[in-house]
């Protein structure tokens, strides 16, 4: 199992166009330098999110329940497959800004005391 800097974890159901736009800006966005993972748990989407999933970000971990879990037990999973140092749950209607990513992750490098943080929301 790889170690990575930052675990993202995305809940999808049924919002195939927003969720590109958010896998977008983080590759986009993010530091090539910035070790990181994306999974993305499904929430039993009737459109074609995993289809999408599978053709355009091949290489996002890509969990297709069988049926809608609800939002926090999906980011649960997302959460047991994780390998990340630090965890990240972001909607999936989030555009990522430049650096932004690579900012939380230094802020939580150089306060080893604290436990969580949180971006601020444009």
């Amino acid at each position: 199992m790889v170690s990575r800097t930052l675990s993202i974890i995305i809940v999808a159901y049924n919002n195939e166009r927003l969720l590109r736009q958010c896998l977008q800006s983080i590759h986009a966005k993010t530091a090539a330098t910035l070790a990181y993972e994306i999974i993305v748990v499904d929430n039993n989407s009737q459109d074609q999110t995993v289809a999408m999933l599978h053709k355009e970000f091949p290489a996002v971990t890509t969990i297709a329940n069988p049926d809608n879990y609800g939002f926090a037990r999906a980011n649960n999973i997302g959460l047991k497959l994780a390998t990340g140092k630090y965890l990240l749950l972001l909607n999936n209607d989030t555009v990522v800004l430049e650096n932004s990513l690579e900012t939380l992750v230094a802020y939580m490098d150089t306060h080893p005391a604290v436990g969580a943080v949180s971006p601020r929301l444009l």
